[in-house]
Formats: C-alpha cells, sequence, structure tokens
C-alpha cells in the first residue's frame, strides 16, 4: 500500500506523489508570536511532526518551513483591529521586536521539550517585506489587487475559483456582509495584502503604496514562494485558518505566479478543553509549559497522537492521566527489552518474536499510510507489546539476534516516527538498582514458598510506598518505577 493522503482541497484520500520523485517540499503555517504556546499549538506541532518523520522514515528528503508570524496578524481575521504583536509589546511595556523574541524562544523551547524537532527553515514575516511587496505589486499589475489610499487590497473577484478550498461562494460572502465592512472594499470578501500605518504605528516599513505594513496572508505566500517555489507538495496548518488565512493565501499566490500554489492541504482539527473550544478570551487555555508541570513530554505527545489528526481533541485530566499510564506500559517494556538483552546470547531464532517483529512491522506501516492514521499505528504497538510481554515472560531468555530485532522495531516505530518512546528509560536506573531489586524479588519469593505471606506483602507494599510495582508473571517477577 502507498501513502495515502486526505487532501482537503479535493476533500479526497489521494496517492501521495511529490512534484520531485524522492523529495517533499512542505510548509505549514506557525504560530504568532505574543504570547507562550498553548495545548492547542501542540496538537498541530506534533502533528505536523510526525508527518515529517514518517516521510523522512520512508525514504524521502523533506525540505519543511515553518514560519514565524511577527507582524501584520490582527486581531480581527476580518482586517480590522489592532496588530497582536504590537497590542501585547505595549501591555508588557517593551519593543515589539523584543516581545518577538522572548515568545519565539518560548515557542521553541516548548516545541524541543515537546521532541518536535525543528524545521528545516523557520522564516520571520518582518525578515521578508521585499518578497511580500513584489507579490503585491504583481497582482497590482495583473490587475488582481487595487491600492485605496495607502493600502492594497486583493479583488477576490478576480479569482474565478476563490473559495475552492474552503467551500465559500462570493455570493454568500456579499448576503453576509457586515455593516461596518471597509468601505474602501469593492467587495466584502476583499482583503487587505499592504495596510497604511498611522503615525503611532510601529512596525511599518516604506512601499510603493507609502509607509505600512503587510496584511496577515500575504507573509505564507511569501515565504512559501522563497525557500519551496511557486508551487510545492504540501501545505499543513489548523483548521481553523482554512478562511480566512489558507483560502487567500492560495487566491494571491496563484493569481500572481499564474501556477498552483500547494499540492496537498493537510489540516489538522481543533482541541476542546471538557468539550468547549479553547480560547484565551474564554480562560481556559491551557499553556503547554504548564502542561509540562504535570505531565512528561511524551505522555502529552501519546495524548494527542492517540487520536487522529483529523478528529477533534478534547483535553480533560483524566485523558491526560490515561496517556501517562498507557506510556508507561510501553516504557516498561522496553527496559525489559533492554535488560533481556543484556543477559541474552546468540542462538536460534524465536518465532514468535520475528512474527511478533513482522506483525508490528505491517500494521504500522498499513496506519501511517493510511493519512497518518497514528490511532492506528498506537493500536499496533500495544498489540506488540502483548505479544513481546509473552515472550518475554518465560525462563529462557530469547536469542539475541530476536530481541533485537524487536528492540529496533519498538525505537523505529514509536520512537523514530511517533516520538513517544522514552529511550533513555532503559539506564535511567543507575547500576546498583536492578540488582537491589533482585535481591528484594528474591527474598520476597523465598518468603511467599515458605508460605510467610504476610512479610512478603509488606515488601511488596512499601516498594509501593517508594514508587515502585512488583507484577508477578509465569514464573518470574518484574518491576517498574511508577509515573
Amino acid at each position: 500500500m502507498s501513502l495515502r493522503v486526505y487532501n482537503t482541497l479535493t476533500r479526497t484520500k489521494e496517492d501521495f506523489v511529490p512534484l520531485v520523485p524522492g523529495f517533499v517540499r512542505m510548509y505549514c503555517c506557525g504560530p504568532t508570536v505574543y504570547d507562550h504556546a498553548h495545548i492547542g499549538h501542540a496538537k498541530l506541532y506534533v502533528a505536523m511532526d510526525v508527518v515529517v518523520r514518517y516521510l523522512r522514515s520512508s525514504g524521502y528528503s523533506v525540505k519543511y518551513v515553518q514560519n514565524i508570524t511577527d507582524v501584520g496578524h490582527l486581531t480581527d481575521d476580518a482586517d480590522s483591529g489592532e496588530d497582536k504583536v504590537e497590542r501585547r509589546a505595549a501591555a508588557e511595556s517593551v519593543d515589539p521586536m523584543e516581545l518577538v523574541d522572548k515568545y519565539t524562544n518560548s515557542f521553541f523551547e516548548d516545541m524541543d521539550a515537546l521532541k518536535v524537532r525543528r524545521p528545516s527553515i523557520a522564516p520571520r514575516a518582518s525578515a521578508h517585506i521585499p518578497e511580500q511587496i513584489q507579490i503585491i505589486q504583481d497582482l497590482i499589475n495583473r490587475g488582481s489587487a487595487y491600492e485605496v489610499d495607502g493600502s492594497v487590497y486583493f479583488d477576490v473577484t478576480s479569482a474565478e475559483d476563490y473559495g475552492k478550498l474552503s467551500g465559500r461562494r462570493l455570493e454568500d460572502m456579499e448576503a453576509g456582509a457586515r455593516v461596518e465592512v471597509d468601505s474602501n472594499k469593492r467587495h466584502p470578501g476583499d482583503f487587505l495584502l499592504w495596510r497604511k500605518a498611522a503615525p503611532e504605528h510601529i512596525l511599518k516599513w516604506p512601499s510603493p503604496w507609502g509607509i505600512g505594513y503587510p496584511g496577515w496572508h500575504i507573509e505564507c505566500s511569501a515565504m512559501a514562494k522563497r525557500y519551496l517555489g511557486e508551487t510545492f507538495d504540501i501545505h499543513g496548518g489548523g483548521l481553523e485558518n482554512m478562511f480566512p488565512h489558507n483560502e487567500d493565501e492560495i487566491a494571491q499566490s496563484e493569481a500572481a505566479n499564474c501556477a498552483p500554489f500547494a499540492r496537498y492541504w493537510i489540516h489538522v482539527n481543533t482541541l476542546t478543553v471538557g468539550g468547549q473550544k479553547m480560547g484565551k478570551s474564554l480562560g481556559n487555555a491551557i499553556y503547554i509549559k504548564e502542561a509540562l508541570g504535570r505531565w512528561s513530554p511524551e505522555a502529552i505527545r501519546f495524548f494527542i497522537l492517540s487520536t487522529h489528526y483529523r478528529s477533534v481533541l478534547d483535553v480533560t485530566e483524566e485523558a491526560l492521566d490515561a496517556a501517562e499510564t498507557g506510556l508507561k506500559s510501553l516504557t516498561t517494556l522496553w527496559r525489559l527489552l533492554n535488560e533481556a538483552l543484556a543477559k541474552a546470547e546468540d542462538g536460534e531464532e524465536a518465532t514468535d518474536i520475528t512474527e511478533a517483529v513482522g506483525h508490528l512491522k505491517g500494521r504500522f506501516r498499513g496506519a501511517m499510510d493510511d493519512d497518518f492514521n497514528t490511532s492506528a499505528a498506537m493500536a499496533a504497538l500495544f498489540d506488540f507489546r502483548r505479544e513481546l510481554n509473552t515472550a518475554l515472560g518465560v525462563k529462557e531468555i530469547p536469542a539475541r539476534q530476536s530481541l533485537e530485532a524487536a528492540a529496533k522495531a519498538l525505537r523505529d516505530t514509536a520512537g523514530d516516527v511517533l516520538g513517544i518512546l522514552k529511550e533513555d528509560s532503559a539506564t535511567e536506573t543507575d547500576d546498583l538498582a536492578p540488582q537491589l531489586m533482585d535481591v528484594l524479588i528474591s527474598t520476597r519469593s523465598a518468603l511467599r514458598k515458605a508460605k510467610q505471606f504476610e512479610l512478603a506483602d509488606r515488601v511488596r507494599t512499601e516498594l509501593a510506598d517508594v514508587g515502585v510495582e512488583l507484577e508477578d508473571r509465569a514464573g518470574e517477577t518484574v518491576w517498574r518505577r511508577k509515573s
């Protein structure tokens, strides 16, 4: 089965075929850096991270561009209100670019903590003003944009297929226009490419139309073209940005370049908190830094990836706690595998482990090839865990080759692609701890054989009090640290 991707543009799953064989050019809308990142950002960028990881694990070379919006994103998507960066900078009494540096650094700190790999390029909108001005001028020259009193608007009626991504129609925009729509617009759906700056505005630049600053949408068109070309393979983003942001990107890019923009559109669905839409204005936003104070990075990734990226994800403490518990079972399997490897010797292949590895590889790839279905991929991992636990529960340690194949399969899937494997968990205890646990487990076993059950139970209880759990299996007892 080849990789199939749900393309929002066509509303169908399509075989993924990049423009250049073996090479993928991918763009994702980045954050507007005026505040710390929240758990909604985590959902989007973890999902995009897994897309990139899986493409690379499948043999593709990926050039991944994710922008930083540091100018032009107004408080109202309908081209009104204040610049979000300027407003927050005024509230914190700092220069806007100082604010941008602060929250850009904070964003990447959070992404690093969540094991989201850095993009190939992370360009800033403010560093690409010349490219944005050039596209705007090209649009004016082609008759797709017009200037009014120092501001420039895109003429949506000049685009025959405007609305093809979101399914919106120009007639509906006309009928639903608000009374307070910008009187400079020829059509209510027209959007700002360049805005005339008021004298007190800080983030502003000279242009052929006077002093001003770019609209929010033009930046992505400029940076995508600069680093990926006029036409590229994948454009990712949050579903809430499909309209107007992504729709406007397509319209202005294709009008300016006379070429298709992005070929595949991947949109990550929204996130709710206890069934309600999450929002800073609603007071229920969960910042990533807060979440990392309560749950491990891998558990947060586990929670996000347990649901398909196109599904709504509801955040609750119980769900994150359950993710931590589920992750613990994979962590224990990884540790047990490595402990067995430390004692294993070369020998005859263990058929049950070989079959389990084969099942995991086939089911995992099948799930990921089906529009990056991480939920099904994780189900395959837990079936693999069950099969491996059975194989490791025998007295005789399996052959080294079989254990190495199992460890590699777990690392390749849970580690390299999903990023949920705590690969250091196998060595997180010091050298003495396993030996001490062997002594305690042996002592408890001897107490049980002597029918001194009260003392045996006391060993289990007191170990639990210090964060160690015992699990009795056929022929042996294994231990694990609690979360």
